[in-house]
């Protein structure tokens, strides 16, 4: 668990890691966002790498003229949108090589059908949505792609919740992160994205708890 240290510390001064990021590396620092939100997004086991933080962030440091604030969103943009085909692909390849017999323990048909019904339905929204909670955003396009959602309704969905995502965090550090009571805060204003992001998972587990009691 050592690792979770530097983890956590990279995450609470995003800001600072990600300045000195910018003055190391340059125009090159397109391509290591590009690296983070794609892995974020396109691998069920990279969930713990930042999102939304690091998103606000960037915003913050383009509104100083660090970066570009128009080549920042349309890489962001194309990360997220490729990662979460690639998550997709992988589980719509994977996923019935994996849950290949009826009597597995991780899986049965009635599940699989249940799981394709439902994507068909609800998959546009739970995937919109999803964009805007941690480990959901992750799980989201890979399930999506167990459940067989179209190709061509996944790409509609994917490509809205990306956008609808990158640009609203993106101008809201843009906008909002260079504010002198921000700026002086930012570790709680951190603190405070992640809490808001994993609200609604926590009361849903809540609700699905009192339930099942």
């Amino acid at each position: 668990m050592e690792f979770l240290a530097p983890l956590l510390d990279i995450v609470l001064h995003l800001d600072k890691h990600l300045e000195a990021l910018v003055s190391a590396y340059g125009i090159w620092i397109y391509a290591i966002l590009f690296a983070v939100i794609f892995s974020e997004t396109g691998f069920v086991v990279t969930p713990f790498l930042p999102g939304d933080s690091l998103l606000f962030i960037a915003g913050a440091l383009a509104a100083l003229g660090n970066m570009d604030i128009s080549l920042l969103i349309l890489t962001l943009t194309a990360a997220a949108v490729l990662g979460n085909t690639v998550n997709y692909s992988i589980g719509r390849y994977f996923g019935p090589k994996v849950f290949h017999w009826e009597n597995s323990r991780l899986f049965n048909k009635a599940a699989l059908m249940k799981t394709h019904m439902f994507y068909e339905k609800h998959g546009g929204k739970t995937l919109v949505i999803s964009r805007f909670l941690p480990l959901f955003r992750t799980f989201a396009p890979f399930v999506a792609g167990i459940g067989s959602m179209s190709y061509a309704r996944f790409t509609l969905f994917n490509v809205v919740g990306a956008v609808a995502w990158v640009v609203s965090l993106t101008f809201a550090g843009y906008w909002f992160g260079n504010m002198p009571w921000i700026k002086q805060n930012l570790t709680l204003v951190i603190v405070g994205i992640i809490v808001l992001s994993l609200l609604p998972v926590v009361i849903g587990a809540l609700k699905a708890r009192s339930t099942a009691s």
